[in-house]
């Protein structure tokens, strides 16, 4: 079951909405989601409302500080990537008519049945993969050869299949072999094939964009109608939230910038591991902090568009 997220103590987040004729049915890290309250607000009843918003998550976490107008820039970047990307995979996406309340950060969706699985592809040693690889030399549980540096491209691309965790819970990597005990043999087939498909084409609009998109993370779902499973992108698409981006010509350094929500990570991920634990307070984001990230996801934004 999917449960509303915690309101954390000690800082500025704002009160969910009320939106006329919606009603909020989900609350994640970032994203809400309403479904119409009846057939004046939408039509079509497998229809619903995806908002973003400015919050900011890191460790599976939300922090008690908002990025402003983070929300509108996803809403942005995941709708380009859905045009950019809709002969690979369908996607969830139907418009941006929406209320006044959220216009610009929020987009009417196709309701789906979520597969259970984050699925990641990762083709650089970013942080979270060199944490791994120094452990024991794998990376999502797959062997890599000795000497990989952190920053460099990986010897292949990765899928690394997750739980999705509820929200203020960990996602626990898994492996391909218990994906598909979860979904079915057939579908992790074909959710790691899309997958790789989705990171190879994204990578290449990228790459000639001047960036580097070094991991994503993307979730899928089929119709609400059962014995339809046509898989569909869901959720956001390579946005600084979901995909860790770089820039071309910092890769192969020992630590190229992130120009996604790593940044905060750096900054508070000693305190915020503290605080995890129950032995501290929630990381409040200074505000150069915030200043540095939000002109963070307007540069990706910017240099994907042409904005």
């Amino acid at each position: 079951m999917r449960i509303p997220a915690p309101t954390p103590k000690g800082g500025p987040v704002k009160a969910q909405l009320t939106i006329p004729n919606w009603t909020r049915i989900y609350t994640g890290k970032v994203h809400d989601m309403y479904q119409p309250a009846h057939t004046l607000a939408h039509s079509g009843g497998e229809t619903a409302m995806l908002v973003a918003s400015d919050r900011i998550a890191v460790l599976d976490r939300v922090l008690p500080s908002i990025i402003p107008g983070k929300g509108e820039i996803l809403t942005r970047i995941s709708t380009w990537w859905f045009r950019q990307l809709e002969d690979v995979v369908a996607n969830h996406y139907l418009s941006d008519n929406v209320p006044h309340e959220v216009t610009g950060r929020a987009m009417i969706v196709q309701r789906l049945r979520m597969y259970p699985i984050e699925c990641t592809v990762v083709g650089y040693m970013t942080d979270k993969a060199f944490e791994e690889y120094s452990r024991d030399g794998r990376i999502g549980g797959v062997d890599q050869p000795a000497g990989l540096a952190l920053g460099e491209k990986l010897p292949a691309v990765l899928f690394v299949p997750a739980l999705k965790g509820e929200v203020g819970r960990d996602d626990e990597t898994i492996s391909f072999e218990r994906m598909g005990e979860i979904v079915g043999t057939e579908a992790a087939e074909r959710l790691r094939e899309i997958s790789l498909a989705l990171y190879e084409r994204a990578q290449k609009i990228a790459g000639q964009k001047g960036l580097v998109i070094a991991e994503c993370k993307l979730e899928f779902g089929a119709s609400s109608d059962y014995g339809d499973d046509e898989f569909v992108l869901a959720d956001q698409a390579f946005t600084p939230d979901s995909a860790t981006y770089w820039l071309d010509d910092e890769v192969g350094g020992s630590h190229p910038r992130s120009f996604g929500k790593d940044y905060v990570r750096y900054v508070v991920q000693d305190e915020a591991r503290e605080w995890i634990r129950g032995a501290g307070s929630p990381p409040i984001l200074p505000k150069k902090v915030v200043d540095e990230m939000a002109s963070r996801y307007r540069f990706v934004q910017s240099v994907l568009m042409g904005e």
